[in-house]
């Protein structure tokens, strides 16, 4: 009778901040992954404070519940999906901007502050917080620490690990933590701010942050966009343009599948059969010098491009690159997937999915961030579930991503989606290192428990 003690004693503790509702915890079982666990979690915490976030999870170890942390649930591999009898640790309530200092860029944050609620609080300052999701409308701050989430800009200004200089954290059992600096540079002990990024909420709950600010570019930013005959050619030429030690703001390829699947959801003319995309911005007061540089190497390497120094243009090309999942959620159902690869190698990953796509008959329309080998190929089926082909075709891809000198994720994380896979790229040793790390934090393994390990 573990759980109903333990929901009188949160009641009693938190009172109308814990919710079991049935409609709310129906869809506390799933996330933006599509998946779904099996039974309904015990409770929901709305936390509204990081005493509220304490008294939750002492109460959980006292009574051995499992505790899932939750910011807005817009994670793509099940990782804040709760199930049977499991607490959902809500901080989407927790979110309000602490500080925002511009004489020492940076600014302090609760963990459900929004990307973009930031972004605009920041706007007069002339900074602004750099990484940015797809779904930075309606991601939390604390969300893209759990998974160290990236973005079109990351290639140029870095994922959520450069733009995190320190956390407080609430581990298991209540006790309250202080990591990182309001310093540009620290280097006391272990870097246990870096450890927390990442995690998944497998080794405690953030519940503020100091986030590093970086000013806004000057000027107007450059965009070209260019079609190719073919994705390879569009990832040569991106590599090409990294090679010449050039570093746009944005460089996304958009493979044929995904372009006329986009263009048909937009309502836009097609393509000639086979066309890529490749799109590249460039920002500050040296774009367009760069832009240039970047479009003599597009137009040496086959593609067919146009340059504009017009913003709202710019942001018009971007657009197409940024109706992506929501043109592929409109016509199929999606496997969203996340590998990285050296940039060099991003024609051979290219000609990997093409390969896998046409060996098990399956569709997989990828974009990528082309700065930093970052692709999204989406697996494309019908039905509630995801069927065992998708898998296997999957589990290939993988592999091939880590043959390539790569990695099962990029900025999405593990979750539960890739665990299958993770020892694969890892090895057993250093798989067995991790989980006896976590066992420092959570020795009694209540947090988001099979998640990640």
């Amino acid at each position: 009778m573990t759980g109903p003690t333990a929901l009188h004693a949160l009641r009693a503790a938190l009172g109308d901040a814990v919710s079991t509702e049935p409609a709310e915890l129906e869809r506390l079982r799933g996330d933006h992954s599509g998946q779904r666990r099996d039974g309904r979690p015990l409770a929901v915490v709305h936390a509204r404070s990081t005493a509220d976030v304490q008294a939750a999870l002492r109460i959980a170890t006292e009574h051995r519940v499992p505790v899932v942390p939750r910011g807005a649930g817009t994670g793509l591999t099940g990782g804040a999906a709760a199930g049977e009898g499991e607490i959902v640790l809500s901080t989407a309530r927790m979110n309000r901007i602490v500080e925002i200092s511009a004489a020492d860029q940076l600014a302090v944050v609760e963990p459900g502050v929004i990307n973009a609620a930031l972004n605009a609080a920041l706007a007069p300052t002339g900074l602004f917080f750099a990484p940015d999701p797809a779904s930075r409308a309606i991601s939390t701050i604390g969300g893209n620490i759990a998974t160290n989430a990236g973005g079109l800009l990351c290639a140029k200004y870095g994922v959520t690990r450069e733009a995190v200089l320190g956390t407080t954290v609430v581990l298991a059992d209540g006790t309250l933590l202080e990591l990182g600096h309001r310093t540009v540079k620290g280097v006391t002990g272990l870097d246990l701010t870096a450890l927390m990024i990442g995690s998944e909420g497998t080794l405690g709950v953030v519940v503020e942050a100091i986030v590093r600010l970086v000013p806004l570019p000057t000027g107007v930013p450059a965009t070209i966009g260019a079609y190719f005959p073919s994705v390879i050619e569009a990832a040569a030429a991106s590599a090409a343009i990294t090679a010449a030690h050039l570093r746009p703001a944005a460089m996304e390829i958009i493979d044929a599948p995904a372009l006329a699947r986009i263009l048909r959801h937009l309502e836009l003319p097609e393509r000639s059969p086979g066309s890529a995309h490749l799109l590249v911005q460039t920002d500050g007061a040296s774009a367009p010098a760069e832009a240039e540089r970047a479009l003599a190497i597009v137009r040496a390497h086959g593609g067919t491009a146009e340059l504009t120094n017009d913003a709202e243009e710019g942001e018009r090309m971007l657009a197409v690159r940024r109706a992506f999942h929501p043109a592929m959620a409109a016509q199929a159902d999606v496997l969203i997937e996340d590998i990285a690869v050296p940039r060099t190698a991003l024609p051979r990953m290219f000609a990997e999915i093409a390969r896998i796509a046409e060996r098990h008959g399956v569709e997989i329309p990828t974009v990528a961030h082309a700065g930093d080998g970052n692709l999204h190929p989406n697996f494309l089926y019908a039905g509630d579930e995801v069927p065992e082909v998708i898998w296997e075709a999957a589990g290939e891809l993988f592999r091939a991503a880590v043959r390539l000198g790569g990695t099962l994720t990029g900025e999405h994380g593990v979750g539960t989606l890739k665990r299958r896979w993770l020892e694969e790229e890892l090895g057993a040793p250093q798989l067995e290192l991790q989980r006896r790390i976590k066992g420092v934090f959570d020795p009694l393994g209540i947090m988001n428990p099979g998640k990640v390990f």
